[in-house]
């Protein structure tokens, strides 16, 4: 089916309405964009493709004659229709854009997501990625009730009951401020000496509290904590004024290290103090497409500890 001769165009429809919503031709130019000269242009093509005038001109503004307002009335609903066409057509062009919900823990999404996400883009560009960041035990969550296809989680042990991958090792450090005791002593800080202080944690929840608590353990029962801060870049903070020693990961602590705000304490008898990162996702929805890339890159980019990335 064509459009019968004499079909006008859209663009003046539109502009012909903004004359009358406005009550100045000038006005209405100004909405869209063109002279005042140009849209007069325009409503006079249209009159004389419809052989009827359709605005009064005079010294005051511009009026929709009588034909004017009928034309207008007719426009409103065709317009209201093309505009409803463009939406819904830009809704079935983002249904087809493919996308990937991913949900990682703050070390994570800090320090490691960036740069697997820049793979993935170059290597799937039309992938459009939503990404939450959470605590450890919030991002399992995300990805048992299905509101994240793939996940990244720090810490001793694997999610029960989700697949997993473990991408590669990151090493804790005990950190204190220049001036406390421990960074003044010459003998490292034993194990049990370490559980039996108050430290600086992380809230419930996290992989790191969750590791350190487990190793610290196998020493005696940790003591109560000095306090529970909600970001590793706050416990840096508290921890470089002195408040207490912390345990943070070498990603997080590297920095205030290199400047001397943190010194590092050594363990007796040595101990390795380490976590796993992992992908996560649930088992009967395995990595696939971008997902699998984006676990491939991972792996490959955190093969080796914190010290060696």
């Amino acid at each position: 089916m064509t459009l019968p001769p004499g079909t006008p165009d859209l663009d003046v429809l539109d502009l012909l309405v903004s004359v009358a919503e406005l009550g100045s031709l000038g006005a209405a130019a100004r909405r869209h964009g063109i002279t005042q000269p140009a849209a007069s242009m325009r409503i006079s093509a249209l009159e004389r493709r419809a052989r009827v005038r359709l605005l009064d001109r005079g010294p005051t503004g511009s009026v929709l004659t009588d034909a004017g307002r009928v034309v207008v009335g007719h426009a409103l609903p065709v317009l209201a229709a093309a505009r409803s066409l463009v939406a819904g057509m830009a809704a079935l062009q983002a249904i087809d854009v493919p996308r990937l919900r991913v949900a990682a823990s703050k070390t994570i999404a800090d320090h490691r997501i960036p740069q697997w996400l820049n793979a993935l883009r170059a290597a799937c560009p039309d992938v459009l990625v939503a990404l939450e960041v959470e605590n450890t035990r919030q991002v399992v969550a995300l990805v048992r009730d299905g509101e994240a296809d793939l996940g990244f989680v720090e810490g001793p042990h694997p999610p029960h009951g989700l697949g997993n991958r473990v991408l590669g090792v990151d090493d804790l450090v005990v950190v204190v401020a220049p001036k406390h005791p421990w960074a003044l002593r010459r003998e490292p800080v034993t194990l049990r000496e370490l559980a039996g202080t108050a430290l600086l944690w992380r809230e419930q929840g996290s992989g790191t509290r969750e590791t350190v608590w487990e190793i610290l353990s196998t020493a005696g029962q940790p003591a109560a904590p000095a306090a529970e801060l909600g970001s590793a870049v706050a416990i840096t903070a508290a921890a470089c004024s002195g408040v207490a020693p912390a345990v943070l990961s070498r990603l997080i602590a590297a920095p205030a290290l290199s400047t001397g705000a943190l010194v590092e304490i050594q363990l007796a008898p040595p101990v390795i103090l380490t976590r796993k990162f992992r992908a996560i996702w649930r088992r009967r929805t395995p990595p696939a497409g971008p997902a699998e890339t984006l676990v491939e890159y991972a792996v490959r980019m955190g093969s080796v500890t914190s010290t060696g990335w």
